[in-house]
């Protein structure tokens, strides 16, 4: 139980993380991310997984799979408005695009491997 919940807070840090990398260039997050953010998003989030998903049952590991790579889902496609945004100059960053790219690369790829796999257990009868 004290695994699934230390995994579980990992994991929220992870996407609060990325949600700072994705509202940085915009002066949304009080400063510009650090160094420390770029590692931890993924790495919290990767490392709190794996911990939620060994100290959880059999049964609760689909649904609690699913949700963070919707979860990973929603930060990418808010990185790519952000950078749609940023293109069209709808809204100029004070800091580079950089960020969005890399939370749009690292959250767009766990979530749809994490929401790709869902689906891609065969049911025989």
């Amino acid at each position: 139980m004290v695994v699934l919940l230390a995994g579980a807070v990992l994991v929220l840090m992870g996407l609060f993380s990325g949600a700072l990398l994705v509202a940085g260039p915009f002066g949304l997050a009080g400063g510009s991310p650090g160094l420390a953010l770029w590692i931890l998003f993924p790495l919290f989030t990767l490392v709190g997984y794996m911990m939620t998903v060994a100290g959880s049952r059999t049964s609760q590991v689909q649904g609690f799979s699913f949700g963070v790579s919707c979860a990973l889902l929603v930060l990418a496609v808010l990185a790519a408005v952000a950078l749609m945004l940023s293109a069209t100059s709808f809204v100029a960053p004070e800091a580079g695009t950089l960020s969005l790219w890399y939370v749009f690369a690292v959250a767009g790829a766990l979530g749809s491997i994490g929401a790709a796999s869902k689906g891609s257990v065969s049911r025989t009868a």
